[in-house]
């Protein structure tokens, strides 16, 4: 039987994508009606590209946190992604990865896991659940001008339909999760309201991907392969992951700081993966063949505005990349979305969208999250060459110093492995790696010597050991079909 709402509230969501979509999950439950406005004519009936999602392109991770957060919101979403093609990977086993300190080991229990898909699959599971809700609907076409309301409440937002014609629609909540292009603190200026402080840190990482049909006997079951950069290194950071999606193929993304961005063009893709701090990727990418074009991105810019510390109207709260992109290499953005729902969704539970100062306090509740996956962004990007934003302080170095040691110790602690995951898959907060058990061990450090290259599984051993389709330096075979 589904619970009556809490209060006859009507809540417009600006934007059907994950954030929004998610957004009206948390909310639905607790009010009348949640009407979603997508600028988009059509949204895709099956998992396939949207033109205003150009990110989806790209490989994606779907950490743990994010992944717990839409089943607490959608139950049962996990399960039809995997039917659809989608992998359930097993974290730290596997994952393949070469930190700064040195391989990580795959012998530890697996405590958590990462969803392997597409974000086309993502967010179509995700959309069509939702939309199935009673009391959720969704116009298409409209793109939204402004609020409609004062500096004391919105009391909805003004639209122009497909044939331009402006229209007002009332609202009792308003919830921006327009992206990155959102343009809440101009129209939040036109009715009065105030300023909205933001921070900006950029290290000019450009991604260029590709996907691949992944080689016979590894469809399924694969590890993510990880090459992160080195921070450390005062040269730009270059980074390349496969992760396992629908389909038996292997989503591709090579990423560099600034000064030393991948290229667009298909013959220097795999020559970019040789760059990286080791050729792992590019060797496995030679003994596959791809199947789509290079896609590039450069958007990536980690951008924060403080809503939660404004002064904002009641009525209106931002969620997603609109109050917090993240740079992707990361892989952060959609779970601290989704924390960030569920987080409104725990609020609506205990306050009414109609009590005083509900957005205040959502607007806080949503923050929290994100924050913590922005201190996990920029605690890197602060260090690479280039990068715009505020220079390294000296906590940020001592930090930076702190978590080299915690990875080191990892290479042999078991604790350090369990907690380091569990700030990575945002399952929890990063103050975990303070308490003292996990001091003791970064003070005690690694009991086990270093690995000399990466711990493979003999099926993957075999794979690279397989003669290259291409030889290095040649150019990639034109895409499949």
């Amino acid at each position: 039987m589904t619970a009556l709402p809490s209060c006859s509230a009507r809540v417009v969501v600006l934007g059907g994508g994950l954030a929004g979509t998610l957004a009206a999950a948390a909310l639905a439950p607790h009010v009348g009606e949640v009407l979603v406005l997508e600028h988009d004519t059509v949204l895709p009936e099956a998992p396939a590209p949207r033109p205003r999602l150009p990110q989806a392109a790209h490989a994606h991770i779907l950490w743990a946190g994010g992944a717990d957060a839409m089943e607490e919101l959608l139950p049962g979403v996990t399960d039809e992604w995997l039917a659809a093609g989608a992998h359930r990977i097993p974290i730290p086993n596997g994952m393949v990865s070469f930190s700064p300190a040195g391989w990580y080991r795959r012998s530890w229990p697996d405590t958590h896991y990462l969803i392997g898909a597409s974000r086309n699959l993502i967010d179509w599971a995700v959309r069509r659940r939702v939309l199935e809700l009673a009391n959720v609907r969704v116009r298409t076409g409209v793109k939204v001008c402004g609020l409609e309301g004062d500096a004391a409440r919105v009391r909805g937002v003004v639209v122009r339909d497909p044939q331009g014609e402006r229209e007002v629609v009332a609202a009792d909540l308003v919830v921006d999760a327009t992206g990155r292009g959102s343009r809440s603190t101009q129209w939040l200026r036109e009715i009065g309201g105030p300023e909205v402080r933001e921070t900006v840190v950029d290290a000019g990482v450009r991604y260029a991907s590709r996907r691949y049909r992944a080689p016979e006997g590894a469809e399924t079951d694969w590890p993510v392969i990880h090459i992160p950069a080195d921070p450390r290194q005062d040269r730009p950071g270059l980074f390349a992951t496969i992760i396992s999606i629908e389909n038996g193929q292997w989503h591709v993304s090579l990423s560099g700081t600034r000064g030393g961005e991948p290229s667009a063009g298909e013959d220097l893709f795999e020559e970019f993966a040789r760059r990286v701090r080791h050729p792992l990727v590019a060797e496995l990418l030679s003994r596959a063949e791809p199947v789509s074009e290079v896609s590039a991105f450069t958007r990536t810019a980690n951008r924060r505005r403080h809503f939660e510390q404004a002064a904002l109207p009641e009525g209106f709260i931002v969620l997603g990349d609109a109050a917090t992109s993240l740079n992707p290499v990361y892989g952060h953005g959609m779970s601290a979305a989704a924390r960030g729902a569920v987080a409104l969704r725990e609020l609506t539970r205990r306050t009414p969208v109609l009590a005083p100062h509900f957005a205040s306090k959502a607007q806080r509740a949503i923050a929290r999250p994100a924050a913590a996956a922005w201190m996990l962004a920029v605690g890197q990007d602060r260090f690479f060459p280039g990068a715009v934003g505020r220079k390294p302080s000296l906590a940020d170095r001592l930090g930076a110093r702190y978590i080299h040691r915690l990875n080191q110790t990892a290479i042999g602690n078991a604790l350090v492995v369990r907690r380091l995951t569990d700030v990575m898959t945002m399952r929890r907060p990063a103050h975990v790696l303070g308490l003292p058990d996990v001091l003791l061990a970064a003070a005690l450090g690694a009991r086990m010597p270093l690995l000399d290259g990466p711990q493979l599984r003999p099926r993957e051993q075999e794979v690279l050991d397989r003669p290259p389709l291409r030889s290095a330096g040649a150019a990639a075979a034109e895409p499949g079909t």
